[in-house]
């Protein structure tokens, strides 16, 4: 026989009971009838089997439970080792070594989970095989139902103590009774079996104990790296609670993404930490954001945890206390600028691309305003690139534009729009605004601009500032006198909607609001920024100024507010209704490329999610418990929109894509380990 391990090859006499070795525990193998079913996993268990030769001397592990018919491969009589590919299994037996005439295939440890044979070859599995579509992985878990049987494969079957500490595959006190026996997790954990359900409960009371934030983020955290599963099931269930407190917290390139074990990557998040927001410049230590935002990928979007990569670009930092501070773990020297910088960012994107493929989505996430629109406009026709800074803010808060219309009345081009903050995300919002009432209405772009003013530190940006102004500010520099603050402002222009994302707390003044409901009937306002702190005005401030007649979003979460005897439920804009799902329909539809109308194509799919009840009670966004639900059909809009293009790769296009998106999503349920 040829047998083939991770490391050599060892070929022996046709039958096994003659090899140049002897067999241990032989009688445990079963000699009876093959596997019927076609098919076979490998399963590694106690039994041994002794192989000895002129220089040889191994132990290899064998399946004692089942066995696939597989074809012959010939071998020599006498013993010779030779090398072979890391991490690909061959292995094939005659009639004459087990059983009467049927051919058995007997499985070494190595990656692979199953061995399916047809009589006439034996499979190899290329470690490097790439995943396509939804969330499928090289072990096929993720294409069992939970209801199948799953072998916990690392390099070799996770059993014992490496099993308890494989985040991946630890379960904690919900092993049953057969799988302490069969992985030796006897003596290894308290004798009780509870339920994952249980499991949630606990910690849930646990976490509830924390007064401090950072506590529960950081007993998140050390769920994650014992508990992958419990951690995103937590995350799932209890998104409302949960969220804040997960998500506000050189010529080398290529040889470092090489050494990330996993291959298959759909996500990328990557910061340089210079824009954390409410927190600045954090240089190497913004490595939370990405981390962050990925544990959102996978929870709320449904993106397996082992395809995402969180990656922080240390080019130094400007923060004179981190440069002094002698626990500082990154570079201490001044931020790389200019070409140096920029040559660094290329190299990178291009390392991404020849490691991971084209279809890879790289999330742009906290970097400086120049350096944010800089990296977007270059790279945004040749990678699948993501800034979810200005896209994924734009997205959400058109979608609650485009809901308040239901309780305002009217369209897009019948509103004024006028925004505090010129950065990013004003911008960006800006202009999502003027694409969806361009598409509306067929007018030019440039036109639908003009319904659309900002205001920035300097005053309203109008025509005679456009010399000074920068780059990304002057399509939005208006004809008309200069207007120094914001409630000057906002009694000139007489907007319909007041957005604030300046980052500047408290700027939407009694007067400012007040001003708003003097010509509105239901004035729109929107307090962006983050985090509660740096809000523009609270929903308490909101309701009372305009004796409930507002209706009301921020970017943190408010309480509900009770006024002259009505409670109103403030929404919250907030960009995870958006990323997950975008990046769900970007994965599974295979597309190349970000496209402005996919991100219309996200609005209008939240917009829609928002129902009668919901406006009874003034909210322009759904509830965050439904959030699974939201993703998936905002997946499915952009993946069709994807499809329309001509910019998805996944053929044929999926029947139902709402179902498909929902069948790609992970699941953070235990499977039962055999």
């Amino acid at each position: 026989h040829r047998w083939v391990c991770d490391l050599f090859v060892y070929e022996a006499s046709s039958d096994v009971r003659s090899c140049s070795g002897r067999l241990l525990n032989w009688s445990q193998f079963p000699a009876g009838s093959p596997d019927k079913s076609g098919e076979g996993y490998i399963g590694v268990r106690t039994t041994m089997v002794h192989i000895g030769g002129e220089n040889t001397n191994t132990m290899l592990s064998l399946n004692s439970g089942r066995f696939v018919r597989v074809g012959l491969i010939s071998g020599g009589s006498r013993p010779q080792r030779r090398r072979a590919a890391i991490a690909t299994v061959r292995c094939a037996a005659d009639g004459g070594g087990v059983g009467e005439g049927n051919g058995r295939a007997f499985a070494m440890e190595s990656f692979m989970k199953d061995i399916r044979g047809d009589g006439k070859t034996v499979l190899d599995l290329d470690p490097k095989a790439a995943v396509g579509g939804g969330v499928e992985d090289v072990y096929g878990e993720d294409r069992a139902t939970e209801e199948q049987l799953v072998t916990p494969w690392t390099v070799s079957v996770a059993s014992g103590y490496t099993l308890l500490r494989n985040p991946h595959h630890n379960k904690g006190l919900a092993f049953t009774e057969k799988e302490r026996d069969a992985h030796y997790l006897r003596g290894l954990l308290p004798p009780v079996s509870i339920s994952q359900e249980l499991q949630e409960k606990k910690l849930m009371h646990n976490l509830r104990q924390y007064q401090v934030p950072l506590q529960r983020y950081m007993a998140l955290m050390d769920l994650q790296e014992r508990n992958e599963k419990l951690f995103y099931k937590l995350l799932i269930d209890n998104v409302e609670e949960l969220l804040p407190v997960v998500y506000t917290p050189t010529g080398k390139i290529l040889e470092v993404l090489k050494n990330w074990p996993q291959k298959s990557i759909q996500v990328i998040v990557v910061t340089d930490g210079e824009r954390i927001l409410g927190l600045g410049d954090l240089g190497c230590q913004g490595m939370g954001i990405p981390v962050g935002k990925l544990s959102l990928y996978s929870a709320l979007g449904g993106i397996r945890p082992s395809a995402c990569l969180p990656i922080t670009i240390d080019v130094g930092t400007n923060n004179e206390q981190l440069l002094k501070d002698d626990f500082y773990i990154g570079l201490r020297q001044r931020r790389a600028t200019g070409q140096e910088y920029s040559e660094l960012l290329h190299e990178f994107m291009c390392a991404v691309k020849q490691n991971y493929g084209e279809k890879v989505l790289i999330q742009f996430e906290d970097f400086a305003n120049h350096n944010a629109f800089e990296l977007l406009a270059k790279y945004g026709t040749t990678h699948l690139v993501f800034n979810d800074d200005i896209q994924g803010t734009a997205s959400v808060v058109l979608a609650g534009v485009v809901a308040a219309l239901k309780l305002v009345g009217g369209i897009l081009a019948e509103h004024t729009f006028l925004f505090l903050g010129a950065g990013e995300a004003g911008t960006g919002i800006a202009e999502l605004i003027a694409l969806e009432m361009s598409k509306q209405t067929k007018a030019p772009v440039e036109e639908c601009r003009k319904k659309i003013w900002l205001v920035d530190s300097r005053g309203l940006i109008v025509s005679s500032r456009k010399e000074s102004l920068q780059h990304f500010k002057k399509p939005w520099a208006h004809e008309h006198e200069h207007v120094g603050n914001l409630l000057d402002a906002v009694k000139a222009i007489k907007p319909t909607f007041l957005i604030g994302s300046s980052g500047v707390g408290k700027t939407f003044t009694k007067e400012v609001v007040e001003a708003m409901a003097s010509f509105n009937e239901k004035p729109v306002i929107l307090a962006l920024s983050n985090p509660t702190s740096q809000s523009e005005c609270t929903a308490e401030e909101a309701y009372t100024w305009t004796n409930g007649r507002v209706i009301f979003a921020s970017g943190s979460p408010f309480d509900p507010v009770e006024h002259s005897g009505k409670v109103h439920v403030p929404g919250q804009a907030n960009n995870a209704y958006i990323f997950p799902g975008f990046g769900l329909g970007v994965v599974m539809s295979g597309a190349i490329r970000v496209h402005d109308d996919m991100l219309l194509a996200a609005s209008e799919a939240l917009a829609r999610q928002v129902t009668q009840e919901n406006f009874d009670n003034g909210l322009i966004y759904p509830p965050f418990k439904g959030i699974r639900k939201i993703s998936a059909e905002i997946a499915a809009n952009v993946a069709a929109k994807a499809y329309e293009l001509g910019l998805a790769t996944n053929l044929p296009r999926p029947a139902n894509l709402v179902k498909y998106a929902e069948s790609c999503m992970y699941s953070p349920a235990y499977r039962s380990y055999r």
